[in-house]
């Protein structure tokens, strides 16, 4: 090992955990127990290990509370919220234990003869994961990977690893064989990039920035490995003057607070049609001011820190500019990487704080003219993730949803993720999904055989 690696508890400012940090020796061992343990784990019989998938669901549920608390220290997020994300944990594999006895091929007909496919397992797969949902991003790989025959090498984010390396110990002791799941922390230059770069290692699964996105990319192209990458977002929340006025922007709010903004997903883009804005600043004021920020442990939080001063830094260089703040919420003193969740109004559509990911609690109120001119703006960015239309005009929010290039959008709701339906995103935003029954297919491979069945 080549040195030791602090976690720090976001809320506090104080060390929570030492432990070793991984380089590139631990990498290859990694992949070498990986791909040791590969043969037997894809030969398993699809009930048996669709069983083992259910034990790890079952322990893993038997720990929530213990993981979510751990979480909510490590990353700084409210406890409820930590509660409800170690719950979509639980709920991932439960819905994955089903696939391998669900990852059906199909038959062809073909002159002679038949043909039949097959979803073969890649092998050993890479999954880099961010700090800002630690367990739960970690899950929607790790499940459909295991589920599919692949065996794994986890490398969560040296800020948040402790839930991720407790899993492997959860995982281990519901049954899962040794090898199959492994975890190394260390820094992403070093051992993310050697999981790129590895030859044994057959596909790398990518939750982060577009930058570092386009640079694994880039790297993975040398041994031709399997990319899924889910990137950065800029996603509009588009309130027409027909709406809930007031029940948009109730929930506008959770669509960017939520997670102090660390959110890929965030609707930091609020597009709100003329005649409405004056009525939606007057119900989100409301609903910002009374925020209530402060210790992730307490069970009334609604918003926790970011996750460290270098993140606070770079969130506040966005109000470093001439900004216009209209909404400016509550945020402790003292310890802790508080940042208070701010509105901006009014804002050029064009300026840094209204097209660059922030991934901070700011959000900027846009006006629009009409109903071309709010698809114009929700469009006019390099991502395409998520994003929100509310209307009563059915027809109207379907034709706006159809109009945005994004990934996962929602029609009078803020909703974006769940286990049971397709995530990913558009343009810069990546590619590949995860989560639903798409994501089997990016841990597999599609393989063809022909019988021949008449005389020639």
């Amino acid at each position: 090992m080549s040195d030791m690696l602090t976690i720090v508890e976001p809320a506090t400012e104080r060390p929570l955990r030492t432990i070793p940090r991984a380089g590139v020796a631990e990498v290859d061992e990694a992949v070498a127990r990986a791909k040791a343990a590969w043969p037997a784990w894809r030969d398993l019989a699809p009930g048996a290990r669709a069983a083992l998938l259910r034990e790890v669901a079952e322990a893993l549920g038997s720990r929530h509370e213990e993981l979510a608390v751990l979480e909510a220290r490590n990353a700084g997020k409210p406890i409820t919220s930590a509660r409800g994300e170690i719950g979509m944990v639980v709920e991932t594999f439960r819905y994955y234990a089903g696939a391998p006895e669900r990852n059906l091929g199909e038959t062809i007909p073909a002159a002679g003869g038949v043909a039949l496919t097959f979803r073969e397992p890649l092998g050993v797969v890479g999954l880099v994961t961010p700090w800002n949902f630690p367990l739960a991003i970690a899950a929607w790989k790790l499940a459909p990977a295991l589920a599919a025959g692949n065996t794994v090498v986890l490398k969560p984010a040296e800020l948040t690893p402790l839930t991720a390396l407790r899993f492997a110990e959860i995982a281990a002791e519901a049954g899962l064989p040794e090898g199959v799941v492994n975890v190394v922390v260390g820094p992403g230059r070093i051992c993310g990039q050697r999981l790129v770069e590895h030859p044994d290692v057959r596909k790398i699964a990518f939750t982060g920035s577009t930058e570092v996105g386009s640079s694994i990319a880039a790297s993975a192209a040398a041994t031709i490995k399997r990319v899924t990458l889910e990137l950065g977002g800029k996603s509009a929340n588009v309130v027409f003057a027909d709406a809930d006025v007031a029940a948009a922007a109730r929930a506008a709010p959770w669509a960017v607070f939520d997670n102090a903004g660390q959110d890929c997903c965030a609707r930091a883009r609020i597009l709100v049609q003329d005649g409405a804005v004056d009525e939606f600043l007057a119900v989100l004021e409301d609903e910002v001011r009374g925020m209530r920020v402060g210790d992730p442990l307490d069970e009334s939080t609604q918003m926790g820190p970011l996750i460290s001063a270098g993140q606070r830094e770079s969130v506040a260089s966005f109000l470093a500019d001439d900004v216009s703040v209209a909404i400016r919420g509550p945020a402790p003193a003292g310890p802790g990487y508080w940042f208070a969740p701010t509105i901006l109004h009014p804002v050029d559509p064009g300026s840094r704080a209204a097209t660059e990911e922030i991934f901070g609690p700011i959000a900027c109120v846009i006006p629009f003219r009409d109903e071309a001119d709010a698809i114009r703006l929700a469009n006019d960015t390099i991502y395409g993730l998520s994003g929100s239309v509310w209307t009563r005009d059915g027809a109207k929010a379907l034709r706006v949803a159809r109009a945005i290039e994004a990934g996962n959008l929602a029609i009078n709701s803020n909703s974006s993720v769940r286990v049971s339906t397709p995530f990913g995103g558009f343009k810069q935003s990546g590619y590949g999904r995860e989560l639903g029954p798409h994501a089997l297919e990016h841990y597999t491979e599609l393989k063809t055989i022909y019988i021949r069945t008449q005389e020639s």
